[in-house]
């Protein structure tokens, strides 16, 4: 942990109070709202010293720790992505501010590209496993050996599990499956996809995969949930564009928001 997470733990505890973050969120294109949900004290990235400015249209870019279905969560309401500076530990620092605060589960989001018709926009897949299709990671340069992480079970099979019953409770679909990184920015071709499909994908998006990597760093329990806005290229005739992520993100995100309050208030 390094002293900056510390001591940006201590600014976020003189305003928000003591008490730990039962569980982070990383709040996905388009799923930023769920942040205004959140019944606490907002900070915004710019007085976070060394806090990464997501440069992304559809991010809102500021920490909220607070109260949601009774549960105490710290959301993070924008996220760095390895395309805007070619770092893949662009999170590192966010992610150790959650542990600092005392937090021992994340919950990442995405807006995504489904690979599966039975999966299609609209929908939800609950990452089961993931493939680094970048070949990047956010621990190289790491210079201890707890950079070598074990991933067995880099999605936890508990949260997985509760998650999958909060789904069922709402009633709402809850598709599972792998989820592809590619580094953008930009998108797949319909080549890539078939060669990610061929090593056993589901869906594709370009984020993710390094925070699951440094979240199992700190030891923090993962659980992930891709928001699905379109068939990955070359399976439909839709034309694919980040405006058209954030315009069909919030379909997705109406349904994951039941799920997590369900999943909050139940655990």
């Amino acid at each position: 942990m390094s002293r900056n997470a510390d001591e940006l733990a201590g600014l976020i505890r003189n305003r928000a109070g003591d008490e730990p973050p039962a569980l982070g969120l990383i709040l996905g294109s388009g799923l930023g709202n769920l942040a205004n949900e959140i019944d606490g004290v907002s900070v915004e990235y710019s007085d976070l010293p060394g806090f990464p400015h997501a440069g992304v249209s559809g991010h809102s870019p500021k920490l909220v720790i607070g109260m949601l279905e009774g549960t105490r969560v710290a959301a993070l309401g924008g996220r760095a992505h390895y395309y805007e500076s070619g770092r893949a530990d662009a999170m590192r620092l966010p992610l150790e501010v959650l542990k600092a605060l005392g937090a021992d589960r994340i919950f990442l989001t995405n807006a995504a590209g489904s690979m599966r018709p039975d999966i299609p926009p609209g929908d939800l897949m609950l990452l089961t496993d993931h493939i680094d299709f970048s070949g990047r990671n956010p621990l190289i340069g790491e210079p201890s050996d707890a950079r070598f992480v074990p991933l067995a079970d880099a999605y936890d099979p508990g949260m997985r599990t509760d998650l999958l019953a909060a789904a069922a409770e709402e009633g709402i679909k809850l598709g599972q499956g792998v989820y592809a990184w590619f580094s953008g920015p930009s998108f797949e071709t319909p080549a890539e996809i078939r060669a990610a499909r061929t090593l056993g994908a589901d869906a594709v998006g370009m984020s993710t995969v390094p925070e699951a990597i440094l979240s199992r760093f700190l030891g923090l329990k993962v659980a992930a949930v891709s928001v699905i806005t379109n068939m990955a290229a070359g399976l439909s005739d839709e034309a694919i564009s980040h405006e058209h992520t954030k315009a069909m993100a919030p379909l997705g995100a109406a349904k994951l928001e039941r799920i997590l309050r369900r999943y909050l208030s139940s655990s």
